[in-house]
């Protein structure tokens, strides 16, 4: 086996990382009025230089920005496409006495569409802290949060009276020209973010998908042409991956089960480069879906969690890989992290050197594995 050269990396990782204290007093400080936009983002610059040197020191190939500019994974991207609107959010409750801030809430209220760079000075920045031989990803949320949240209800019915082709279509569209604005930056890197295929796996979920009128079972081959859209525009020479979640709020998840429901469409149908996908645990289910992983793709296992500090073996990892490569070949699989470690700005429940010491648990794992 041999160590890859192009993207994902035999060592990789999903992209979040636990934001700093300073960064986070300088988020408070603009949202009490205190500092200005551009100060924020000087501050936020800092941070990423940071980070950058960070993720480079424990041996990765692949850079991220952290997400550093992010309160949320998917939102903050999502909202600046034309058409798309956020609710406040909203302050629950809970039965305990506790207070807990909602996610806020997307709605398609008109046509989709492209109507600036979103990631490209975000991107533009990033690449310029990068050492030579490391690669920056850009990490968006995939096309599918538009849909499976809300459902048919959360797309306006006047500007969509039929979601087939016209909002998928619109939203690929949009997709593709973001796509393309990175590539011309630069940009060879791209993974799409997806809670929704493996939401489509736990049974509680797929019932709430049954009760707003959408099939369980027909929504990942849905979803697979969806994707296979944007990838037709996805410019060439660029590595276009998608990350499976099953949510990771302080260090919580939203679901659980066995891949099998998705793992056709998700694998077979779909267009795509690469896939991470979350093993750290037995929510996760067994390896056999890989089976359905074609020669020409590839499988990134998430077997180190990052939702928890203590430490994973390299026996255990190493075992765990060798019973992935029982369904797919060895030299079509990577190790990463599960997740992110800080998928919104609130960070899950780890210490900054636990999340040193799993990457590097990650990075040495895979050079004794593949060499």
């Amino acid at each position: 086996m041999t160590a890859r050269t192009t993207p994902p990396f035999r060592a990789d990782h999903v992209g979040s990382f636990l934001r700093p204290k300073f960064l986070l007093d300088a988020r408070e400080q603009k949202a009490r009025g205190e500092i200005n936009a551009a100060q924020l983002r000087a501050v936020e610059d800092k941070a990423i230089a940071e980070i950058v040197k960070f993720q480079q020191d424990v041996g990765l190939q692949s850079i991220t920005d952290g997400e550093f500019r992010r309160t949320y994974f998917h939102i903050d991207f999502l909202e600046q496409l034309g058409g798309v609107k956020t609710d406040i959010p909203v302050t629950i409750r809970k039965p305990d006495g506790t207070e807990e801030l909602a996610p806020p809430v997307m709605k398609v209220v008109d046509k989709v569409r492209h109507v600036k760079d979103i990631q490209r000075a975000d991107f533009e920045f990033l690449k310029r802290q990068v050492a030579p031989g490391m690669t920056p990803k850009v990490t968006i949320p995939s096309p599918t949060m538009l849909h499976f949240r809300g459902g048919r209800a959360g797309i306006s019915k006047v500007r969509y009276p039929e979601l087939d082709p016209a909002f998928y279509d619109d939203v690929a569209t949009a997709y593709g020209e973001e796509l393309r604005s990175l590539y011309n930056a630069g940009c060879r890197y791209v993974q799409m973010d997806d809670t929704n295929m493996a939401y489509l796996c736990d049974d509680k979920m797929r019932e709430a998908a049954r009760l707003r009128g959408d099939d369980p079972n027909e929504l990942p081959h849905r979803y697979a042409a969806f994707i296979n859209k944007v990838v037709a525009k996805k410019p060439p020479g660029m590595t276009l991956a998608m990350h499976l979640c099953r949510g990771n709020f302080k260090s919580t998840h939203a679901a659980a089960g066995n891949y099998e429901p998705v793992a056709e469409a998700l694998l077979s149908e779909m267009n795509l480069d690469a896939y991470f996908m979350e093993y750290d645990d037995d929510r996760s289910g067994d390896f056999k879906p890989l089976r359905f992983l074609p020669k020409g793709k590839i499988v990134v296992l998430g077997l180190v969690t990052t939702k928890f500090g203590e430490m994973e073996s390299k026996d255990t990892l190493k075992r765990r890989i060798d019973e992935a490569a029982k369904y797919a070949p060895l030299d079509q699989l990577c190790l990463s992290p599960q997740c992110g470690f800080s998928s919104t700005v609130h960070g899950n429940n780890i210490a900054v050197e636990a999340q040193r010491a799993k990457l590097r648990l990650v990075v040495e794992t895979a050079a004794e594995v593949w060499g």
